[in-house]
């Protein structure tokens, strides 16, 4: 949970203004409600009644993202999300024998392709062209027995909405809300798409991740800027560093092998976590998640990422040229989400970059009109890490990223030489419990937030500490966590300007 993200908030401002201790002694009041058991193959269970109305909000966390995707498949963690929805080997197919006779032929020749394009420059381009129609011939013959969006269509008759899922750098997340009476069908079909993933349509599917990674990355100036100059140039050795959807070449050479075994390393009972909020009796949970969710083999945890990036010096930058409107991103390496900092630089954030009240939106924006946008932002591209605080900003036509950089640093000079005003300090700590309460207010919020503490921070209880953390913060704590680590000389930035016009014809 990030408590400082901009949220609407007008209705519970004036209550938060003058409720701190009344706040605390709500959330301990529902930290005493929780229920958290560990079945005996690792997985988590976190339960927390709410019987307001008769429905539930499910949510699995894998603690699994693309940082942790095989060296050469980047994005892998992206393509099990859409696998995930393709069903098991009891749903989605009407003779999973058969199918799987011709996904196994389907793994054969894309076995004699990686081995053929291997040979780089000396592989033989008719036999690629034959070995491309043998696989798209073998997964049409495999697709006869598919039974297309079979798992979605089974939720939404019983009821189910808000079906969805999201891949990030440092996890994995499923989402679901059924009636409650509906939990134990939940707990079958979760479990089953983790017991017995099937990887239908695999080959299919990579041609939908390309044109997703042509829509979000290769056409799209602002993505390039994004994921492949900035976070380059951000982490030089870490997988943060990486394009997150893959890149083309890794997309095209995505394999069932390989993802089989990523699944059976890090998609197991002890790296995930299941959350469920709503109207639910937590020793009925513990009884359906022992018979379902029990029958995942027990692994070890994956160890994690251990790769480190060195300690940033001078100030990096690169350039990319498009026709499309010039705008930055500058980036200031800070601790990952568990150090003690980290809330004062979220407070930092909002203080200069969230919304319409913030230092940079009135400087640049309202007063002297250089920027259409300007903002700032904690956790990109993800919080288990060290990570970067970053600055946005999209220039007005009169004037340029080079104006507004001088501008930006200014106002982050400001934070670093002298204490915010107090009446701006109350103002982001009631933005930041307005956010979290916010997010807490219903029951996919809450159930997406303490699984994301209990692996971001160690501890769903961490999440019922953030409004003690936000309270504690001094203008001192901002001013020296500014001077710490946005140092003017300890930076990256990356630009986006339109190609400089040949005036020599």
């Amino acid at each position: 949970m990030k408590p400082f993200r901009s949220l609407p908030y007008a209705l519970i401002i004036m209550v938060l203004m003058a409720a701190g201790p009344v706040l605390s002694f709500e959330f301990s009041e529902i930290e005493k409600q929780i229920v958290e058991y560990k079945l005996d193959n690792g997985l988590t269970i976190i339960i927390l009644p709410r019987h307001d109305a008769p429905v539930v909000s499910c949510v699995t966390h894998v603690d699994a993202g693309c940082v942790d995707d095989p060296m050469g498949s980047m994005g892998m963690a992206h393509m099990f999300e859409h696998m995930a929805f393709k069903g098991t080997r009891e749903i989605g197919t009407t003779d999973i024998k058969k199918e799987l006779k011709w996904i196994d032929e389907e793994d054969r020749i894309f076995e004699l392709i990686l081995a053929e394009r291997a040979k780089g420059e000396l592989a033989d381009s008719a036999l690629l062209a034959s070995l491309d129609k043998q696989l798209a011939a073998a997964a049409d013959s495999s697709d006869q027995y598919v039974i297309t969006n079979e798992f979605g269509q089974i939720v939404e008759s019983e009821g189910g909405i808000g079906m969805n899922a999201g891949t990030s750098y440092d996890n994995t997340v499923y989402y679901i809300n059924y009636p409650s009476n509906r939990l134990e069908l939940w707990m079958a079909m979760e479990s089953d798409r983790f017991a017995n993933p099937v990887l239908r349509q695999l080959y299919k599917e990579k041609q939908v991740i390309a044109e997703e990674r042509r829509f979000r990355v290769t056409s799209s100036p602002t993505g390039k800027l994004f994921l492949n100059e900035f976070l380059g140039l951000a982490f030089n050795s870490h997988p943060y560093g990486k394009c997150m959807v893959g890149e083309m070449e890794e997309i095209q050479n995505y394999n069932r092998p390989v993802m089989r075994r990523q699944l059976s390393s890090h998609y197991v009972p002890r790296n995930m976590a299941i959350a469920i909020v709503g109207d639910v009796n937590p020793d009925e949970v513990i009884r359906l998640a022992k018979k379902y969710f029990g029958r995942l083999e027990d692994h070890p945890k994956p160890r994690p990422v251990m790769i480190t990036e060195e300690a940033p010096f001078g100030v990096r930058t690169s350039t990319i040229y498009e026709n499309s409107q010039p705008m930055f991103i500058m980036g200031y390496r800070i601790p990952p989400a568990v150090d003690p900092d980290y809330t004062a630089l979220s407070a930092l954030a909002s203080y200069l970059g969230s919304g319409r009240t913030s230092a940079l939106y009135k400087n640049l924006v309202k007063d002297k009109k250089s920027a259409v946008e300007a903002s700032a932002f904690t956790g990109f591209p993800g919080e288990k890490f060290e990570t970067l605080f970053g600055v946005f900003c999209i220039p007005s036509n009169d004037f340029t990223n080079a104006e507004n950089e001088s501008m930006i640093l200014s106002e982050i000079e400001k934070v670093r030489t002298e204490p915010i005003p107090d009446s701006e300090l109350e103002k982001i700590k009631a933005k930041a419990k307005s956010g979290l309460i916010n997010a807490l207010a219903s029951n996919s919020g809450m159930a997406a937030q303490l699984a994301d503490y209990y692996f971001t921070k160690g501890d769903w209880r961490e999440l019922f500490k953030e409004i003690d953390r936000v309270n504690a913060l001094t203008a001192d704590d901002l001013k020296k966590a500014a001077e710490k680590y946005l140092d003017p000389d300890k930076r990256v930035v990356a630009y986006l300007e339109k190609p400089v016009e040949d005036k020599s014809n």
